[in-house]
């Protein structure tokens, strides 16, 4: 017999007539995500063909934290800097301001790039990682393939201009989630504010975050920003208040002004209008279902991984849950074994189905037992 089990805590009752109005951003093309849920709650021409800019330095710096995670590479490993790449650290370009020849640790490389925005960091960080630049933009491009960014294309380290160094707001916001969901705590230097090169041949340098975001109190923490002539302004931001996450990319602000107020506002509707809901937690007890002929009258149940959902503030009460099994379930029952189908509706629509597996393993009680049972079950119905 199908049994449902409604998960009552998942019931919302918001009571409110507000609705969500006609939002737009001063971009070309824009996207907005929330972090847990994964659910985008805003598009504007997402997969348009861009020049990524700077925002191509995250998956360079995403390739240097696979390498020290695996143990092939470590911070504290220097690489000597070629002419090649001191020539980026010239008039024009973001510098880290290396010279040719100096020994630079992969952590100085590392924040070069992600605070300083240092071109001439990313190439020495790549040569010293692939022995050339070229090398490293296909290990760049088949990490971006790995990770469902299918129309991007990386020729390069930093996103210098090049035809063939092209993405989408879409794919840059699959690259930005898998950073910070990875490596979180590598994605803390994306935060810092400042970063101080104690230069060879004169005075330490020191340069402030190119990302306006970090200097409002809107809880951003990252990401990267860009420019280019031909694409104009870009950012990838990532904010977090009170356990939400939302991540941010636009590209085609007109101004710095426009790139940092709009992306802000971005956020801002994201924050405002939305709310992130918990379902359950991977590996937590999710519910007991009844159990037919074992040494336990119910099984505990789980799902194997988180579940949120994210909700307009005015339709939550639309939301719920509900357990379905084929139940009572005949012992025995194996930890991990399916039993039954967690769905999620919005508007009594389903839209979303998750497997239920079992919490513990159930043993089938003897046969004196299970006879015992059964005529129970059938003088009175118990199971």
């Amino acid at each position: 017999m199908i049994k449902k089990f409604c998960y009552t805590v998942l019931f919302f009752v918001f009571f409110s007539t507000a609705s969500i109005a006609k939002f737009d951003i001063k971009a070309s093309t824009a996207i907005l995500q929330d972090f847990h849920s994964g659910e985008i709650l805003f598009e504007k021409d997402p997969d348009r063909e861009i020049y990524p800019a700077s925002m191509t330095k995250i998956m360079t710096s995403i390739i240097a934290f696979e390498l020290i995670e695996k143990g092939d590479l470590s911070l504290d490993d220097k690489f000597l800097i070629s002419e090649n790449a001191w020539r980026l650290s010239q008039s024009g370009y973001s510098s880290m301001f290396i010279m040719v020849n100096d020994e630079v640790s992969v952590e100085n490389l590392l924040k070069g790039i992600i605070i300083a925005s240092g071109n001439d960091a990313c190439i020495a960080l790549a040569e010293g990682i692939a022995g050339s630049e070229e090398e490293f933009a296909i290990i760049m491009t088949s990490k971006a393939k790995e990770i469902g960014m299918n129309n991007t294309n990386f020729s390069n380290s930093s996103g210098i201009n090049d035809p063939d160094n092209y993405s989408t707001v879409r794919d840059i916001l699959i690259m930005s989630h898998y950073l910070i969901k990875k490596y979180p705590k590598f994605y803390e230097y994306f935060k810092e504010k400042e970063f101080t090169w104690d230069r060879t041949g004169g005075d330490p340098i020191t340069q402030g975050n190119r990302n306006p975001l970090l200097y409002k109190n809107i809880g951003a923490d990252g990401i990267k920003t860009g420019y280019l002539a031909v694409e104009r302004y870009s950012l990838a931001a990532s904010a977090e208040k009170k356990n939400r996450r939302l991540i941010a990319v636009g590209s085609g602000f007109k101004t710095k002004k426009d790139r940092s107020k709009e992306s802000a506002k971005l956020i801002s509707y994201g924050m405002t209008n939305f709310d992130l809901i918990e379902i359950v937690k991977s590996e937590k007890e999710l519910v007991e279902l009844d159990v037919w002929l074992g040494y336990k009258d119910k099984v505990k149940a789980y799902v194997n991984h988180d579940i949120y959902k994210t909700i307009p503030k005015a339709r939550k009460r639309y939301l719920k849950a509900i357990v379905e099994y084929n139940g009572p379930i005949e012992a025995p029952i194996k930890k991990n074994e399916i039993i039954g189908t967690l769905k999620i509706l919005y508007k009594d629509e389903i839209i979303n189905e998750y497997k239920v597996l079992a919490f513990e393993d159930v043993k089938k009680v003897n046969i004196f037992s299970r006879l015992m049972k059964s005529i129970n079950y059938l003088i009175w119905g118990d199971v």
